[in-house]
């Protein structure tokens, strides 16, 4: 196990919070990094003694020594880039969502599966300390059965800059489809979308989207379970949240309604006024090698002024980013499929991308491609 895999980071704004990560990591060599902009490239590469620096994406994906890259480019690149970067024999890690068309993200797996090169979408959630303390409670068995499972995703996205004006809220849905299909690694089968509201037609117009709001509900294949998720990103008053809830025939789940709360355990067969107790979600820095594990606390994100809107919104992605870069490289490592690999990535991205397409339609039922078999 003393290999090392040469990663490159492509993308430096969200994308640097991984450096530091891989910096420590025992089977990661951080080899690059990538940015159009060469005044911020300099001063990233400066910053975490980086020597290996490119302008030009394609200038990177023509080195031999790089065996990885992890993409955090803007969304609109995604697909482009992972598929540039498969077929350059990398394999990729890209954060969410893997694409922005059902069409791309069915691409993505077939060419994933035509090089052997390994894909994982870094869905944060799903590594999140709270997400982990559920597959922790559902893996003991207290939860029992589960029955149900809901998740949101909501956030005041104004002001942010360039594709996020007027996006259709379940166009970027992985935050609150990751947990409900992860949990018990169901898969999609088809999905039913509602809108409701209007946002301003200054940004409706955008994307021909109205929608304040978009609910869907999912059936998941070859099993009796459903979930429900929502979504907003304007003219919404709500706090940020990114919720996950799971309902068991034992013991269920609850996502606290205000940031910072402790979120609630029900559990069953006990007086009323027992049933319900605030539970603290405890850390899991022991899953992961000694030398990352500090990095599930807030000690390496920059808090000041130059700290990435998302991770400050998003309470610090619940100490996800160390879990998500060790299961990258482990599974590198350990030559097997990341969580969640390209087919697990495409089937929770299309549902936000077809709940869209449902919600447009008035609710109308939709399949999902079958894409473990392409």
């Amino acid at each position: 196990m003393s290999q090392k895999i040469n990663v490159a980071i492509v993308g430096l704004g969200f994308g640097a919070e991984f450096i530091p990560i891989y910096q420590q990591h025992p089977h990661a060599n951080m080899y690059a990094i990538c940015q159009r902009t060469e005044s911020k490239l300099n001063e990233v590469g400066d910053q975490y003694g980086i020597d290996v620096r490119y302008t030009s994406y394609d200038d990177l994906l023509n080195d031999p020594l790089v065996d990885a890259v992890h993409i955090n480019s803007p969304i609109p690149n995604h697909a482009e880039q992972t598929l540039k970067a498969l077929r350059a024999g990398k394999h990729v890690a890209c954060t969410v969502p893997m694409a922005t068309s059902v069409e791309d993200c069915m691409e993505i797996v077939k060419v994933s599966k035509e090089t052997g090169k390994k894909y994982m979408m870094m869905e944060t959630v799903v590594y999140a300390r709270e997400f982990l303390f559920v597959k922790e409670l559902y893996e003991k068995g207290e939860l029992g059965k589960v029955q149900f499972l809901k998740a949101s995703h909501q956030q005041d996205m104004e002001g942010w800059p360039d594709y996020w004006p007027g996006l259709p809220p379940m166009h970027y849905a992985t935050h609150c489809v990751g947990p409900v299909a992860g949990l018990l690694k169901l898969e999609a089968e088809y999905v039913s979308c509602f809108g409701s509201g209007t946002i301003s037609e200054d940004l409706a117009k955008i994307h021909n989207s109205p929608f304040a709001v978009e609910s869907a509900h999912i059936k998941f294949k070859d099993s009796d379970l459903s979930a429900y998720v929502y979504r907003s990103l304007f003219d919404v008053a709500r706090q940020y949240r990114e919720s996950f809830e799971v309902y068991g025939s034992k013991k269920s789940f609850e996502w606290p309604l205000i940031e910072g709360e402790d979120p609630v355990i029900h559990t069953a067969k006990k007086a009323e006024h027992e049933i319900a107790e605030r539970v603290p979600t405890p850390d899991y820095a022991h899953l992961l090698p000694t030398e990352i594990q500090h990095f599930t606390g807030k000690g390496v994100y920059d808090l000041d002024d130059h700290s990435h809107l998302s991770f400050v919104q998003g309470g610090g992605h619940g100490g996800s980013h160390p879990h998500l870069a060790n299961e990258f490289i482990s599974a590198l490592i350990e030559d097997r499929e990341p969580f969640p690999n390209a087919w697990q990535s495409a089937n929770w991205t299309s549902v936000g991308i077809l709940a869209h397409e449902s919600a447009l339609q008035g609710g109308a039922l939709i399949q999902l491609p079958d894409f473990q078999n392409v």
